[in-house]
């Protein structure tokens, strides 16, 4: 079967075809970098929509709605054609085998696809360490499903205790000190102390623990010391208890036991640490290095098949990780299309160099960290409305930078008393 058979609406286009799998940072950078590239190009995604990682907390703290942070793939695969003279279509579908010799790809529904160039963008999933019962047990926050369930979750609680005035063990763990646990526990905190009396004045917020635990002996590992600092006291003086060096052992439908052999009673445990790459990878016939994923050389190829790039949290480059943000993602996916539109053309691959802009989190209302690649070390106010402009600038489609400044601006400035949102 031949790259123009496998496209369909490709039609007699013999354009070589290249195959982008996952619509996450990473392949909507490698697409928007192939837009004037003489190629065909096929977008796969498991979902129908992109989604914004970074603020997913917001959906599982009820900030902001799901489809204020997802984009229909086939919405930006359309803008992308308008604006370019490349051939881009979406395909819905999991990848579920790759045979490099045949350059064929097997999904999971409807016909395989057949691919000249193929890069593989299709991101990672939640890391359990093989911590008994924290699969079964904790939320993990990875994905819009997983968010909402964590909302529904945190809201069909209070509502229960609200009515039983069962209170023992009213607690959300949070794991992992990294910016998901600590963005996370913040905004917790910030609800319980705002939200509950308003909202559920039968109940004793101090009934309600935020508690976050964290391995190390620090919160936000990557950022400089003082930061790192402010971010610990802003949890604590938001009422976060906070549990440095402090590891699982076991995570139980009703608490979490650690190391220690302490026992924490927990009503909804989430699991904000540790990535790997998903299960179906292992099929795909890769070399695999550290959590899975793939190993790549600086080129960003898979050095037994040149014709295979890798971009963002699921390559690996000589089996040293680049950190999971959103910026590798976006350049790894640029240069991956980049190196093979010079392959196309006969010329030079250039290695991979990541240039680091800075990274950045939230822990609440005005009180945010920033490290900005030489530059300043933020904190407070102005590295909060930093993260703000950020964040919705880097989301795709007006609507949704709207609906979002607009929904942060009503939890954050608008009002004192933050209010959970209850609608999808």
């Amino acid at each position: 079967m031949s790259a123009a058979q496998s496209s369909g609406a490709a039609g007699t286009d013999t354009r070589p075809h290249v195959v982008v799998v996952g619509a996450g940072f990473a392949g909507i950078s490698a697409v928007r970098s192939l837009r004037k590239a003489p190629v065909r190009v096929t977008l796969i995604d498991r979902h129908s929509y992109s989604t914004f990682q970074p603020l997913l907390y917001q959906v599982a703290t009820g900030a902001l709605n799901p489809g204020d942070i997802t984009y229909g793939a086939r919405s930006f695969v359309s803008g992308v054609e308008r604006k370019s003279s490349t051939w881009v279509t979406f395909r819905k579908g999991v990848v579920t085998e790759i045979d490099p010799e045949a350059k064929v790809l097997t999904l999971d529904v409807g016909p395989a696809l057949s691919y000249d160039y193929l890069i593989l963008a299709n991101g990672v999933t939640t890391n359990y360490f093989g911590v008994p019962g924290a699969r079964e047990n904790a939320y993990p926050i990875y994905t819009r499903a997983e968010a909402l369930a964590v909302r529904d979750r945190m809201m069909g609680y209070l509502d229960h205790i609200a009515a039983t005035g069962e209170t023992d063990g009213a607690s959300v763990v949070v794991v992992g000190g990294g910016a998901t646990g600590v963005e996370m526990a913040g905004t917790l905190a910030e609800l319980r102390n705002s939200m509950l009396p308003t909202r559920f004045p039968e109940l004793d917020p101090d009934h309600v623990k935020v508690i976050l635990l964290e391995m190390t002996d620090k919160v936000l590992g990557p950022f400089d010391a003082k930061l790192r600092q402010y971010a610990a006291n802003q949890l604590r003086e938001r009422g976060v208890e906070l549990r440095l060096g402090t590891a699982v052992s076991e995570v139980r439908g009703d608490r979490v036991v650690l190391k220690s052999g302490e026992e924490i009673p927990a009503q909804m445990t989430i699991w904000a640490t540790g990535v790997a790459a998903h299960d179906t990878v292992k099929k795909w016939g890769l070399t695999q290095g550290r959590g899975g994923r793939i190993v790549v050389d600086s080129q960003l190829r898979v050095p037994e098949h040149p014709e295979v790039f890798v971009a963002g949290d699921i390559g690996v480059i000589d089996d040293n990780p680049l950190p999971q943000l959103a910026q590798p993602a976006i350049q790894t996916g640029s240069h991956a299309a980049k190196n093979l539109v010079a392959l196309l053309e006969g010329r030079p691959l250039s290695p991979f160099k990541y240039f680091d802009k800075g990274t950045m989190a939230t822990i609440g209302r005005r009180a945010a960290v920033a490290e900005i690649a030489h530059g300043p070390k933020l904190t407070g106010t102005i590295a909060w409305l930093a993260w703000m402009f950020v964040h919705i600038f880097a989301l795709l489609g007006n609507r949704n930078r709207i609906m979002v400044s607009l929904a942060l601006t009503f939890r954050y400035i608008g009002q004192r008393r933050s209010q959970l949102v209850v609608g999808d």
